[in-house]
């Protein structure tokens, strides 16, 4: 088995329509992306803190001003890679949803390329708010790379299905169903560890049909992203 690590979402998408890779940890927004373009299928996704899903956060810079959604209005606001769920996708939805905002008419949007350079330009105020995952902002925090007393907690996005790992659909059935099974058994503390999981889950396709119906109110194409 061969380990790639590519160098952004994009990249593996790529990698994944042009069978360089069989199996690939994507982001949900990430694998609809790659499944608009590529005959693949989701198969497993790790549990945290008792279930499948997770939330974003939204921040914003305590000397911004910014108390509330609505007054992310008129200022920056920092997302992650443009094809993160809960660095992009989930908070630009939150924001039009909760305050009417649309990005680059009601505020403009700077994508700064991951989780942590969005904590970070929030709180040295490069920008006034920010998205992004609410576990990888407590990683921030747990590492000092951002002072929490520079942050305000602006809000929690609902539950989403948690990032997919995903594998060709044209592999052998006899190997996809050992590759399922050899997730959803886990049980190694030390691998699980390693993985940040307590466990895996078995998913499908339409689990993330509630990321479609984001990107459909935000008007987005995802085979053209």
């Amino acid at each position: 088995m061969e380990l790639i690590v590519t160098t952004d979402y994009s990249s593996m998408i790529e990698a994944m329509r042009f069978g360089r890779i069989d199996l690939g940890y994507f982001g949900p927004l990430s694998y609809v992306m790659a499944k608009s373009k590529s005959d693949i299928e989701p198969f497993a996704a790790m549990i945290v803190d008792g279930k499948p899903t997770y939330r974003s956060i939204l921040i914003a810079n305590a000397d911004s001003g910014v108390k509330s959604y609505d007054d992310i209005k008129g200022k920056k606001m920092a997302y992650g890679d443009r094809a993160s769920t809960s660095s992009h996708l989930i908070p630009k939805t939150v924001l039009l949803e909760s305050a009417g905002l649309e990005a680059d008419r009601d505020y403009e949007a700077h994508f700064v390329g991951s989780h942590d350079s969005v904590a970070v330009n929030v709180a040295n105020g490069n920008a006034e708010a920010g998205g992004l995952s609410e576990v990888i902002f407590q990683h921030v925090m747990d590492r000092g790379l951002i002072d929490r007393d520079n942050v305000r907690i602006l809000g929690y996005s609902g539950e989403f299905p948690q990032y997919p790992w995903a594998m060709r659909s044209n592999l052998n059935p006899d190997l996809k169903a050992k590759i399922r099974y050899a997730f959803i058994s886990i049980n190694d503390k030390e691998i699980l560890n390693n993985l940040k999981a307590e466990g895996f889950a078995a998913i499908e396709d339409s689990d993330y049909d509630v990321i479609r119906k984001m990107g459909g109110l935000l008007n987005l194409d995802f085979a053209k992203m």
